[in-house]
């Protein structure tokens, strides 16, 4: 074998060694990447019972019911569709009825939302960008909020 051969076999080996690592590495993250959906996109979609989202929006007012052990029910809404969802645990200081809201959770079969991890906006201006898209989109935003040019929503 001569010294070209040697060296396009090497070179051959390597682009299939680095092909492989980039698909594992692809699949790994395909898996891990958990994407943001409206009540409305979980209602019309019908998305796999099961699988890990996470949903946004508002806290629907009178919807919130604390249980025992740390268990709380409440609904995400965007104006058009609510979600019913579960969560136990500890909920962020500034969780409240119609404060916005994302959970992140798993779809059961019967459409309520089993949230693992519940987020609420840290101060009084800020809202994912999501959220405020979505409220925007069903008419439900608020006139009078404003966003800086980040694109965070100020209230």
């Amino acid at each position: 074998m001569t010294r070209k051969q040697r060296r396009l076999i090497l070179i051959g080996a390597s682009v299939g060694v680095l092909a492989i690592a980039v698909g594992l590495v692809l699949s790994a993250m395909r898996d891990s990447i958990v994407f943001f959906h409206s009540p409305t996109e979980v209602a019309e979609q019908k998305l796999g019972v099961g699988k890990r989202i996470r949903i946004g929006g508002l806290v629907e007012p009178g919807s919130l019911q604390r249980g025992k052990a740390l268990n709380i029910s409440f609904k995400v809404t965007d104006g058009k569709n609510a979600v019913p969802v579960h969560y136990k645990g500890i909920v962020p200081d500034l969780f409240r009825e119609g404060q916005g809201v994302v959970a992140e959770g798993k779809l059961e079969p019967g459409g309520t939302f089993v949230a693992d991890t519940v987020l609420a906006k840290h101060d009084e201006r800020y809202m994912p960008r999501e959220v405020v898209d979505a409220l925007k989109k069903s008419g439900h935003w608020q006139e009078g909020a404003t966003e800086d040019p980040k694109g965070t929503a100020l209230r």
